[in-house]
């Protein structure tokens, strides 16, 4: 390249376009979902706009109660699963860290073991009704909070936590349990927004859990079942004058508005929870 002249690539902007393109590619379908839930005269079709435009979609997931009920347990299940998923996988990844406990290369062998070798659906179900759990929202709430990975996860943070911070606080007189709730936990909100919206996630969504262990009283199914029998068997709720279709798309901006607004803000600890125990010093 001469001098005075600047260099030019192509890759940047073909880069760009393609990304702008893909970015066109996801959010068409999520705005024609988002315009029909706001049009009282939905129908068949790509529009920019609602034609009549009304909010009685929105009313009737939050006020009939064939919706309001799965919306309710979604957010019971999520709020519930999510604290004790955290609580499991905080307790047990700091019990593993605990250099001096006999024992604990076999614990963290045998949970290692999980991860990779597992019982089978048939075997888990047969546990699962033995112990009564099925057709309850226990097993729904108890099984997804035992996740070996975050607690591994979990594990690798706290290892890259400074152990003269330990030693320091048992010195200054402070147990076991004091030091997890005044040095360890205040020092890994990173790794607590990150683990802790993967289990929300992973319980808001949930769907097979609820299709295997809960047969016998659909009262008990979750937003998620609900919006898969509206779509797949036309199950929506009559509400006399209102388009079964914008009660459908209301339903599923529902369903996706909730992390859509929480991501932005845990985005910051998210993307640093990411490389929890990615790297080692």
């Amino acid at each position: 390249v001469k001098k005075g002249k600047k260099n030019f690539s192509v890759f940047p902007f073909v880069n760009g376009l393609f990304f702008l393109l893909f970015c066109l590619f996801i959010l068409v379908p999520l705005w024609k979902v988002l315009v029909d839930s706001l049009d009282l005269t939905t129908g068949y079709g790509m529009k920019l706009w609602p034609e009549n435009f009304g909010l009685a979609g929105y009313q009737s997931v939050f006020s009939n109660p064939t919706l309001l009920r799965p919306l309710m347990i979604s957010v019971v299940t999520t709020v519930a699963g999510t604290f004790l998923g955290l609580f499991l996988s905080t307790v047990g990844a700091y019990v593993l860290i605990q250099w001096d406990m006999p024992g604990r290369n076999f614990f963290a062998g045998i949970m290692l073991f999980t991860m990779i070798f597992q019982g089978g659906m048939i075997p888990t179900y047969l546990v699962m009704k033995n112990l009564h759990l099925t057709n309850t929202l226990w097993v729904v709430i108890l099984m997804p909070a035992i996740n070996i990975y975050n607690l591994v996860l979990m594990r690798n943070f706290f290892e890259g936590i400074p152990t003269s911070l330990f030693e320091s606080a048992t010195l200054d007189g402070c147990s076991p349990i004091q030091i997890f709730y005044k040095i360890v936990l205040p020092l890994s909100k990173a790794a607590l927004a990150s683990i802790g919206l993967m289990f929300a996630v992973s319980y808001w969504n949930d769907y097979t859990n609820y299709k295997l262990y809960i047969t016998t009283d659909q009262s008990l199914y979750n937003f998620q079942m609900k919006l898969r029998n509206m779509v797949m068997d036309n199950d929506i709720p009559d509400e006399g004058g209102i388009d079964p279709n914008t009660i459908a798309n209301a339903a599923v901006i529902v369903a996706i508005l909730p992390f859509a607004i929480i991501y932005p803000f845990c985005q910051k600890y998210f993307v640093q929870g990411v490389n929890v125990g990615a790297v080692k010093e």
